[in-house]
Formats: structure tokens, C-alpha cells, sequence
């Protein structure tokens, strides 16, 4: 499956559109994290536990799109996009989504 952030895709003619695709996950750190990134966050710097988190839910909304897009029987996703918000004080949403396409090459 070709994931791209492009409308076109070199060496690639698009031959169908299928439709919106997209991946949502939501997670929550654990108190145990929630703490060690307070005590981090009082010394400045880089917050390695909620940068692992945003990583691992954004590859995990990327599956998720991908699966999406598998079943529509697509070849490609391009447009592909990230969206994120906060629920509550301890949660993080990370939504990946794009158009669903099938393509051949040129």
C-alpha cells in the first residue's frame, strides 16, 4: 500500500477514486508515565514519554487508515493527512485520513 502526502504519485496514474479513508486512535498515558513527564517537564526539554506515546498512536492510526483503505480494495492513499486533539486532561486522539485511490503504473 503507497501512503502519500502528494495529490499525484510519480510513476502512478490514478485510475478510481474510492472514497475517504481514516484511522482513529485514542490513548491514554498511565499514571506512571504522567508522572515521570511532570518531573521531566520541571527540568525543560524534550518529554520522552508522550513522544513515544504521539508516535506509536500516530503509526497506529496509519494502520488503521491502511486497513480501511485494504478493504475498499484501494492500491494507494494519497492526501494523507494527521489530525490530533485532546479529550480530558489525560487522553490524546490522533486521527489519519486521506483519499482511497487505485492506480496503476505509467
Amino acid at each position: 500500500m503507497i501512503v502519500a502526502t502528494t495529490e499525484n504519485l510519480v510513476g502512478h496514474t490514478i485510475t478510481e477514486t474510492l472514497g475517504q479513508v481514516f484511522g482513529v486512535v485514542v490513548r491514554s498515558r498511565g499514571l506512571g508515565g504522567n508522572v515521570m513527564a511532570g518531573l521531566r517537564s520541571l527540568g525543560g526539554g524534550e518529554i520522552k514519554e508522550y513522544t513515544a506515546l504521539v508516535e506509536d498512536t500516530r503509526r497506529h492510526a496509519i494502520d488503521r487508515m491502511v486497513a480501511n483503505a485494504t478493504a475498499m480494495g484501494a492500491d494507494a492513499v494519497v492526501m494523507m493527512r494527521f489530525d490530533s486533539g485532546e479529550i480530558g486532561q489525560t487522553m490524546s486522539e490522533v486521527v489519519a485520513y486521506g483519499t482511497a485511490v487505485r492506480v496503476q503504473r505509467a
